[in-house]
């Protein structure tokens, strides 16, 4: 098993490209806001990260204003 086919088993979908979307909110902005790379968010928008910390996860949620379910979605 390839770390990427680990990646897809993890079932948890981000949202991001569709909370960004709804608020007509670019990525480079949201990375001025946060503190986190465009490169990083990209990863997690791709859902190609293994891991968020709690802080960026809240920062994320507090410039979208939206709840960690309505980023974070399990898909089976």
């Amino acid at each position: 098993m390839t770390p990427a086919d680990d990646d897809e088993l993890t079932g948890i979908h981000c949202r991001l490209d569709e909370l960004l979307a709804e608020r007509g909110m670019t990525l480079t902005r949201l990375s001025e806001l946060v503190g986190v790379s465009v490169v990083n968010l990209s990863i997690l928008k791709n859902d190609r990260a293994r891991a968020i910390r709690y802080s960026t996860l809240s920062a994320i949620c507090r410039a979208l204003d939206c709840e960690v379910g309505d980023l974070l979605v399990r898909v089976d």
